[in-house]
């Protein structure tokens, strides 16, 4: 007969000690996805709301007009139109709101046409959650010098996936006189 060759069984503080470490792993992970999804560039003004699907309990479903100003650009203001889910699952913030949203913006103010030749294209000006954790609206902002316009667009994606729908708009920077 051949010896049967026996490892030591793992100790206690050795499964202890491999638990922690992943343990502290899966926290680190869950903390830097609640802080990035909690993190947002510019914060929106609720301007208004209608109700779309009336609901027995909690809020009806509606959509939400809100507004922003472009933390980076200065004299321009964007308006967003997007669906917000009510029920119960809405009231206590466990419903994943669609992934529409309709975008304009609009100079309103004098823009420092020195500043835009160092805007980075694709930046994120506002980001918004539309679920508890996984799923953000966010508009980003390109700037087309050729034509001397700002493009905004608005889209909203999922840690896993996103989602096609979009909307656009486009701001022609002119001379503003007060």
């Amino acid at each position: 007969m051949w010896p049967v060759l026996r490892s030591k069984p793992a100790t206690r503080a050795y499964s202890f000690n491999f638990v922690d470490k992943l343990m502290k792993k899966q926290i680190l992970l869950a903390t830097t996805i609640i802080f990035s999804t909690l993190a947002f560039t510019a914060s929106a003004e609720e301007i208004g709301d209608v109700s779309t699907v009336f609901k027995l309990l909690g809020a009806n479903h509606k959509i939400v007009v809100e507004a922003f100003d472009d933390p980076d650009v200065p004299g321009v203001a964007c308006h967003i139109a997007r669906a917000k889910t009510g029920g119960m699952k809405g009231a206590v913030g466990l419903a994943e709101d669609p992934s529409e949203a309709s975008i304009s913006c609009r100079q309103v103010g004098a823009i420092d046409t020195g500043k835009l030749d160092k805007l980075k294209n694709g930046s994120t000006v506002f980001k918004e959650n539309l679920s508890l954790i996984f799923k953000t609206l966010q508009v980003v902002r390109f700037y087309d010098k050729k034509r001397n316009v700002l493009v905004y667009l608005a889209y909203s994606d999922k840690v896993i996936e996103g989602s096609p729908k979009n909307s656009i708009s486009s701001v022609p920077v002119m001379k503003w006189n007060q």
